[in-house]
């Protein structure tokens, strides 16, 4: 029984040993690459088959999981002597294998158009029974730094820190950044302060020296972007003036608020005078209404006072029993001639 048991650990033995001396990935390079986005990369995955290893070939390359991905992604496969490019719709036809025939050793395939979301470990896995072999490979894909923005921030006056700033907005980080100046004598302000990651330059109390051409450098692993300012260190402001010019603006807007108030002033003065003219007028009597008064009125009248005055006592009672027909109404002594003849007509006509 032991002799059996013994034969049987033999054969497996045997047969542990040619599957580990049967199919063997050849590979030797890099496991780790760095490249930038838009560029290619190349993704090495060399083999060689055993007589012993007689199975169908299939190569299949994997993106593995990662802290953002749940589960592993197969993004090409060669089975049954055929390619499969399509699997995953973030890398559709970006990859490729590398050889026209992977089954004669080469199961390297290329990436083309690296995004920096290509970042990641890959898997190539070679299965050819009874043999099974894979290689691990770790792709970072780099952002280049976008073309930084130079500015000058506070004002570039003499004695005061003048502080220029580099930041470019895209870029894997770590980025680091160089001030150097390109004018007059190419040296940098002794009172200079850089910090190379946050790209700034503080130039303390500044003079008329620092001015010049400046250019920052804006670098990562893969990749360089510049930008170039102008500083121009201005003399102080004249304190003086501008405080004489304060002065005199002060004073020239309190004449004008003066001259303002004093039109105003002699304005609502100038009305109130007219005001009090106009209620005297109002307050004296006004004139007698005019009496209009006829010719015919007039002579009756007269006439009646001449013949009161010719009368003697003895006719006095004579006339006084006389119809007085011709005596005018107190009323039409007050109308115009006009209303008078009408008047009379329309008294001597009587009602109809």
């Amino acid at each position: 029984m032991d002799c059996i048991v013994f034969r049987r650990c033999v054969l497996l033995g045997f047969l542990l040993s040619g599957v580990v001396h049967g199919l063997e990935i050849t590979s030797q390079g890099s496991t780790s690459i760095e490249k930038a986005s838009g560029e290619s990369v190349k993704l090495d995955c060399q083999f060689a088959l055993a007589p012993e290893d007689s199975g169908p070939l299939d190569i299949e390359w994997s993106l593995l999981a990662s802290d953002n991905q749940k589960e592993d992604k197969v993004i090409i496969l060669y089975s049954g002597d055929r390619s499969y490019e399509d699997y995953y719709a973030a890398m559709k036809g970006r990859v490729h294998f590398n050889s026209a025939d992977p089954k004669n050793g080469d199961g390297s395939i290329n990436l083309t158009g690296l995004k920096a979301t290509d970042t990641g470990t890959y898997q190539c896995k070679v299965k050819k029974a009874p043999g099974i072999r894979s290689r691990k490979m770790l792709l970072t894909v780099m952002v280049r730094p976008s073309k930084p923005r130079c500015f000058i921030e506070g004002p570039s006056q003499e004695g005061k820190d003048v502080m220029l700033k580099c930041l470019s907005n895209e870029g894997t980080s770590p980025l680091q950044y160089t001030w150097e100046k390109t004018s007059d004598t190419k040296l940098l302000p002794a009172s200079a302060v850089l910090d190379p990651m946050a790209g700034t330059m503080n130039v303390k109390n500044a003079s008329s020296s620092a001015s010049g051409t400046y250019r920052c450098t804006a670098t990562n692993r893969v990749g360089t972007e510049e930008c170039v300012l102008t500083l121009r260190v201005s003399p102080p402001p004249n304190t003086a003036g501008i405080i004489a010019g304060a002065v005199i603006g002060v004073l020239l807007a309190l004449i004008l608020i003066a001259i303002i108030l004093f039109c105003c002033c002699r304005a609502r003065n100038k009305k109130k005078y007219e005001k009090e003219i106009s209620y005297e007028i109002r307050e004296d009597v006004p004139p007698p209404k005019s009496r209009v008064s006829t010719a015919r009125s007039f002579t009756s009248v007269g006439s009646q006072r001449s013949s009161l005055g010719s009368m003697s006592p003895s006719n006095l009672h004579e006339y006084a029993l006389k119809p007085q027909y011709d005596k005018i109404p107190s009323e039409e002594y007050e109308r115009p001639p006009a209303m008078l003849r009408h008047h009379r007509q329309a008294r001597w006509q009587g009602p109809t």
